[in-house]
């Protein structure tokens, strides 16, 4: 065979070889493997394995005194009231076993007395909060694989409140804090303004505090302007207080600039609120007494509560 003729074998061999490689190049390069539909199974499943395992956690954490007084329940919380924007409601001793006017069956429950309901916010207008907060929640969900809270019927509104805005948070809003017992003990603060939700604090499971009373561990931000404007706040300034009561505490009160709020008890929760006037420094002070009136709790002998704000 001459050397041209060897080439010319070559050259045939060669284009054969990118013809075969052509025709079967799938097989050598497959398709991508569908991500999007494998990160949607690993999204469901992790959201199992937390509810089974009933992990704590926190969700977008965002980014608050003349008496004004809540009226307070006895019996460790247990009455209830129809939610209105007035305060000081009569409680009568027991949980209705029907479901407040105001509360529907596909909705949140109510609060246990009118006075939680404060700044001329309706209940409906606090339920309406409430839905765009868990819509909120299930859009990070959706974008962040964060868990879902689940819907507002799961919950019961123990407070609504007007919200100052600051430094760190421009504008004036709306505070929205709604609690969850089943399966597991969920507590969220919703801040919205202009009707929009803009932050959630979520909180799951007990804090294990020992003691009769404890407050809510980030439940500063409902009693606290922004550490930027320590020294200038922004006056008259709406305040709130929530936290846990044990079911042998008849009744809390709360004392935060120069005057003192008794809090409504509400299945398990206390919650007080006032108007501030003067500039503080420091943090709200909280009593607990049972029902033959002995101090079973005072906020200033608890080493683990912050007695000064930052």
């Amino acid at each position: 065979m001459s050397d041209e003729q060897a080439r010319e074998r070559e050259r045939d061999i060669e284009e054969r070889v990118r013809e075969l490689l052509a025709e079967d190049a799938y097989t050598i390069r497959p398709s991508p493997a569908p991500y999007p539909a494998i990160r949607r199974r690993g999204v469901v499943e992790r959201r199992r394995r937390v509810a089974a395992a009933g992990a704590a956690l926190v969700t977008l954490a965002a980014l608050p005194v003349g008496a004004y007084a809540v009226g307070g329940g006895g019996g460790g919380g247990s009455s209830t009231g129809t939610p209105q924007s007035s305060v000081g409601a009569t409680l009568s001793p027991t949980r209705a076993a029907t479901p407040t006017p105001s509360a529907t069956p596909s909705g949140p429950a109510g609060p246990a007395t009118a006075g939680q309901l404060l700044d001329q916010i309706t209940f409906a207008q606090a339920a309406d909060g409430l839905d765009k907060c868990l819509a909120y929640n299930k859009g990070a969900v959706r974008h962040a694989g964060s868990v879902d809270l689940g819907t507002a019927e799961d919950y019961r509104i123990i407070l609504a409140m007007n919200s100052t805005g600051d430094s760190n948070a421009p504008g004036d809003g709306m505070y929205v804090v709604a609690v969850q017992e089943r399966p597991q003990r969920i507590r969220l603060i919703c801040t919205l303004r202009n009707g929009t939700a803009e932050g959630l604090n979520t909180s799951v499971g007990d804090d294990g505090a020992p003691g009769a009373v404890s407050a809510d561990i980030n439940g500063g931000k409902l009693y606290q302007q922004s550490f930027l404007d320590k020294g200038h706040w922004k006056l008259p300034f709406r305040w709130g207080v929530i936290g846990t009561v044990k079911s042998s505490v008849s009744k809390v009160t709360v004392s935060y600039g120069d005057a003192t709020s008794q809090a409504a008890l509400d299945h398990g929760w206390f919650v007080a609120s006032g108007l501030l006037k003067q500039q503080v420094t420091v943090a709200p002070h909280i009593k607990g007494y049972d029902a033959g009136g002995t101090l079973v709790y005072d906020s200033d002998q608890d080493e683990s509560y912050e007695k000064t704000l930052p």
